[in-house]
């Protein structure tokens, strides 16, 4: 089995552990993981290490995220998704296109986001999902997020007293676009939650690599790890000689584009090598893949 990535085109109604376990399967092999994790009821691109790839995953800076989503307005519901109890009920047939701009405006650029309850934060060292579950009350410090673009699409009505909004969010790491549709529902007056969830691009793996697992199951392959690591990370090639001493763990000088953010290390004939860091002048072995 080559060393490398799966961009997966993850289905609705499983967790992202279960498509590691069907990859497992699929690659014949334990050493699967993956970086990040989609909630079961969303789809779309979720990024898989085998073998190898599995010591990269830590290493990705996956910061830049992109989502399709449908937020529904006139119901609030407990866990801010189509999953959850409809807690509230308010019309929303009254709300118009321009309020929709205007509450999406206040969600876009630099902004403070609670985090949705039944997320796998930890609370004192518990999930706070967990604690949800167990019906302890309790509140989330809010945290700054980046939303730097939220787009609607649509706007459908769906019967007298509800609203769909399509919308497209392009986002850092961290932000809760459950959270966004609730917020964007509290801030009109009527409620809201996410009734639909893709992710088109994780990083700089969009959904043009994603594979379903019924084609990954008739034709498996990862993405070479080299080509992977040169999507992901600056790039430093070194010589024949560069390249033994690396192999041997030998630190070697860095040239001055190396700096404190991980840079792929590749060989004379494009081989991986390594991911390394700048320090003091040295280039520091993160991760030896040679």
């Amino acid at each position: 089995m080559k060393d490398g990535l799966v961009i997966v085109d993850k289905p609705g109604g499983m967790t992202s552990h279960d498509v590691v376990a069907r990859l497992r399967r699929l690659a014949g092999t334990r050493r699967v993981g993956h970086a990040g994790t989609l909630d079961p009821m969303a789809t779309g691109v979720l990024v898989i290490g085998v073998e190898k790839a599995t010591r990269l995953l830590g290493h990705l800076a996956l910061t830049r995220k992109e989502y399709e989503a449908t937020i529904r307005l006139g119901q609030t519901t407990v866990t801010d998704d189509a999953e959850g109890e409809i807690t509230a009920a308010v019309p929303a047939g009254a709300v118009t296109r321009e309020a929709v701009d205007a509450g999406i405006a206040a969600l876009t650029g630099d902004i403070m986001q609670v985090p949705s309850k039944v997320s796998a934060i930890k609370v004192n060292g518990v999930r706070s999902y967990a604690r949800v579950r167990g019906g302890e009350d309790f509140e989330l410090a809010a945290r700054p997020v980046t939303v730097s673009a939220f787009v609607v699409r649509d706007v459908r009505r769906e019967g007298d007293d509800l609203v769909d909004v399509d919308v497209t969010v392009e986002c850092s790491s961290g932000t809760y676009i459950r959270a966004l549709a609730r917020d964007l529902g509290a801030g009109l007056g009527v409620g809201g939650h996410l009734t639909a969830l893709r992710r088109t691009r994780v990083g700089p793996y969009g959904a043009g690599l994603a594979r379903t697992l019924e084609e990954l199951a008739e034709s498996f392959a990862v993405l070479p790890i080299a080509e992977a690591a040169a999507a992901a990370f600056p790039r430093w090639d070194v010589d024949e000689r560069a390249a033994r001493l690396l192999g041997n763990g030998v630190r070697l000088d860095a040239p001055p584009t190396v700096g404190a953010e991980p840079t792929g290390v590749f060989g004379p004939d494009g081989r991986f090598l390594a991911l390394v860091e700048g320090r003091e002048g040295q280039a520091r072995i993160l991760a030896n893949f040679a």
